[in-house]
Order: C-alpha cells, then sequence, then structure tokens
C-alpha cells in the first residue's frame, strides 16, 4: 500500500488534521481558535481529501444541536421565541426584500441573490442547501451563496462578541442579537459560547425558532422560481432538537445526564467549527467573487444593525 492509497489517518502529512480535531475537544481550545486552527492547515494543504468534510461538519452539527436541547428549559425555550417573533419574522422578509432589490440593483444572477437573501435571512448554509433544489439552482449558483456565508460566518465568531463587549449587552441580548445576526447555527453558538452560557441558550432558542422558517421559505421559493417542491430538504434535527427539550422537561429525574450530554454537545460544536474552518480554502474565497460578497456584506450590515437597533431599544 503506498502513501497516497493508504487511509488519511496513516499518512503522517495529516496526522496535525487528526491531531488538532481531537485536541478541540478540550476547553483550552475556543471557538475562535478552532476555527483559525482550520483555517490554517487548509492553507497549509494539511487537510484529508479523502474525507467529505461538509458531510461530516452537517452531522455533527445536528447531533451538538440536539445535544444542546437537552439544557435547555422548555419554559425559556418558549417564552424567548414567543418574545421574539416579531423580531424573527420580521427581520427575515425585510431581509429577504432587500436581497431582491440588492440583486437587481448590482445585477447578480436571481438564484445566486435569492440563496444568498435567504441565507442571510435565516439559517446559512442549512437554508441555501433546502431552498438550492427547491429552485434549481445550478451547482456553481450553490457554491458562490455557500462560499459568501462561510466567509462571512467566520468573521462574524470573531466581530460580534467583541462587539457585544463594547457595547456591554446583557448575555440575553448578545443572544438574540447573534442568533438573528448571524448566519449558520455553528457560528451562532461558537459566538454565544464565547459570550456566555446564558447567551448560548438564548442564542440557541431563537436561532432554532428562526430555522422554523427554512419550510415555507422553501416552498415559497419553489412557487417564485418554477422550482420542484417534492425536492425540498427538510432539516430534521430541528424536530429532535424540540424532543430532547421535552424529555428534558418531562423526565427532570435524568438532569445529571442531561449536564452531560449538553457539555459534551458544546465541545462538539467547537470540533465543528474546526471541521468548518478547514473547509475554507483560498479558491472557496476567490470563487464567491465581489458581486455576491458585496451582497452579502450589504444584507449583513442591514440586518446586523437593524437587528441590534431593535434589541436595544424594544427587547
Amino acid at each position: 500500500m503506498t502513501a497516497q492509497t493508504a487511509p488519511f489517518y496513516k499518512q503522517a502529512r495529516y496526522w496535525p488534521f487528526c491531531c488538532l480535531a481531537l485536541v478541540c475537544l478540550l476547553p483550552i481550545i475556543s471557538s475562535p481558535v478552532a476555527l483559525i486552527l482550520g483555517l490554517t492547515l487548509a492553507s497549509l494543504g494539511l487537510v484529508p481529501n479523502q474525507i467529505n468534510l461538509g458531510l461530516i461538519t452537517k452531522k455533527l452539527l445536528a447531533f451538538s444541536i440536539v445535544g444542546l436541547g437537552f439544557g435547555i428549559q422548555l419554559e425559556t425555550a418558549i417564552d424567548t421565541s414567543m418574545a421574539n417573533l416579531p423580531l424573527i419574522v420580521g427581520s427575515i422578509i425585510l431581509t429577504l426584500i432587500l436581497g431582491y432589490g440588492l440583486t437587481q440593483r448590482l445585477k447578480l444572477d436571481n438564484k445566486t441573490g435569492h440563496l444568498i437573501a435567504a441565507g442571510t435571512a435565516i439559517c446559512g448554509g442549512s437554508a441555501i442547501a433546502a431552498v438550492s433544489p427547491a429552485i434549481k439552482a445550478k451547482p456553481e449558483q450553490t457554491a458562490i451563496a455557500l462560499a459568501t456565508v462561510f466567509i462571512l460566518n467566520s468573521i462574524a465568531l470573531f466581530v460580534f462578541p467583541t462587539i457585544g463587549h463594547l457595547l456591554e449587552l446583557s448575555q440575553y441580548h448578545f443572544g438574540v442579537w447573534s442568533a438573528i445576526a448571524i448566519h449558520d447555527t455553528s457560528s451562532v453558538v461558537g459566538a454565544a459560547s464565547a459570550y456566555g452560557d446564558e447567551a448560548l441558550v438564548t442564542a440557541t432558542t431563537v436561532k432554532l425558532a428562526r430555522a422554523l422558517w427554512i419550510i415555507p421559505l422553501a416552498l415559497v421559493s419553489a412557487m417564485l422560481f418554477g422550482g420542484n417542491r417534492k425536492s425540498i430538504s427538510i432539516p430534521f434535527f430541528i424536530l429532535f432538537y424540540c424532543v430532547a427539550i421535552a424529555i428534558g422537561h418531562w423526565l427532570p429525574q435524568g438532569a445529571p445526564l442531561y449536564e452531560v450530554i449538553f457539555s459534551v454537545a458544546k465541545r462538539l460544536l467547537i470540533m465543528c467549527l474546526f471541521f468548518i474552518g478547514a473547509g475554507i480554502t483560498v479558491n472557496k474565497m476567490r470563487q464567491a467573487g465581489h458581486k455576491p460578497l458585496l451582497l452579502g456584506v450589504l444584507l449583513w450590515l442591514a440586518i446586523g444593525g437593524g437587528s441590534l437597533l431593535y434589541i436595544v431599544c424594544f427587547v
């Protein structure tokens, strides 16, 4: 067996990847550090090309989110979701409308613009993955939208906690803000966990309440673009997340076990961010181009600034 055909874990050049992935499970590694480590290995060409990072990250994120459900109180989840419902719905609608207008203004491809707006409005890669088949988007259109969202997600992981501390936002306010203004659930949880446990619980609850809107968005998108409603992908981990909350509520005697699951889930999310960083390459960043990235930044500034103003004044 040659070095090229041997399993990646037996190739010495990939040992740093394997070791650092495991190190991310330790408390010494924070969310931003995990992302930087992944980015560094990707830049050095030390990420195994034999594994499907996208699939692993998707599965790992789903398991982690379900695990977090065991650490969230049912009453807290309901109260937080209902209290922020106007902000959730309003931000989604305004982002999609603004996304359409900016797409026309920038003379960007309609489907690419819609995918970026959908990813910004709801939950990044998950929304793009659900809407893409519904509107019959081409692979390159989906790839550009995903690259744009991944780049902004990486930036958010560093920028949002810094802004939160500068503005002295409470953990609750930061949790709501990060859930509304950061794209992917992984980066939302990463930024919120760096801010505090209360911010983490709030952010996860609001973000997944927002993620429920993927289904109606995909259906409407299919009608607008003449796509196939049967091809819509539903993120079932949201359902299992709700089941986890219900189990914690109705079977309180398992509280010690739930605490362990919650702690493990938080560490798995750090590993998830490591894999996300490892999947971001220079080619993907170049692929985004300036117009899609400009659209993503403008939408991000609008939803980030608008939601922050609303939260400070009304929440």
